[in-house]
């Protein structure tokens, strides 16, 4: 099968060019018709462009779930979805026969999904997408926040306790240990990495702004400008070194703090 057009939804600029690349790596000759970021600019883009055979679809785009996308409109493509949430979300698509990939994504997950579109008809694809109660998953999916991390388990010394999410401030990563920082200015290595964190971690609360941090919105003081379109953030309490937020996730961090 050649030239499958494909669209991508994904708010990170980062995460659209892994998926480029992971394209451009399967056996299939694909064409990709466009890159969007928003719930808003793809619901005028299905109104105005033919559909495409595959849409990959991240959930969690920067103004809200992409099922809002489905709501508004009526896409005849077969949409992948890309989603970081727990198994008990997951569950909801395997039952509605929808295709998922689990970030962070797997070259074989990709080549695995691209093989089972070959097995659906156009028909079927269509069927299938206006008969989804993508709302009732969505509530699923906003129920799941409550599955997020609440606690950690620190060892100190000779016994352990209990340290609550809310009371870090930011996570940061140096020399491959991760360290939770709280408010308090104590800070405690824990066994997991940054990507793995924010998987765990409650989006609306904490937003990873590199790959050294992962910062609590309770603890950002100010924020400045900085060169190339970059951000300076000041925190409480103060990190170590200058956090500075890249041009690609300026735009996407300043949404998230402005929801």
């Amino acid at each position: 099968m050649n030239d499958i057009k494909v669209l991508i939804i994904e708010d990170e600029i980062p995460a659209q060019r892994l998926m480029k690349e992971m394209l451009t790596e399967l056996n299939y000759e694909i064409e990709i018709v466009g890159c969007l970021g928003s719930i808003k600019t793809s619901v005028d883009w299905f109104k105005n462009n033919p559909h495409p055979e595959l849409v990959l679809m991240d959930i969690q785009l920067s103004d809200g779930i992409s099922f809002e996308i489905l709501e508004q409109v009526t896409i005849e493509s077969m949409i992948i979805f890309i989603t970081a949430y727990d198994e008990y979300a997951i569950q909801a698509f395997k039952v509605n026969s929808l295709d998922y990939l689990l970030k962070p994504i797997d070259k074989d997950d990709l080549q695995a999904a691209f093989e089972k579109y070959e097995y659906y008809s156009k028909k079927f694809i269509r069927f299938k997408n206006t008969e989804i109660n993508y709302t009732e998953i969505a509530s699923i999916i906003k129920n799941s926040e409550s599955n997020y991390r609440k606690r950690f388990l620190i060892q100190s010394d000779d016994y352990f306790f209990q340290l609550p999410v809310e009371q870090v401030a930011y996570f940061h990563s140096m020399q491959k240990i991760t360290f939770a920082v709280t408010f308090e200015q104590r800070k405690y290595p824990i066994s997991f990495s940054l990507e793995n964190l924010k998987e765990q971690l409650n989006p609306e609360q904490f937003f990873k702004v590199n790959r050294q941090l992962i910062i609590n919105i309770k603890a950002i003081r100010k924020i400045h400008s900085y060169f190339q379109g970059k951000l300076v953030i000041d925190t409480k309490p103060a990190h170590s070194e200058k956090i500075i937020v890249g041009k690609d996730k300026a735009a996407s961090f300043k949404r998230w703090l402005d929801k």
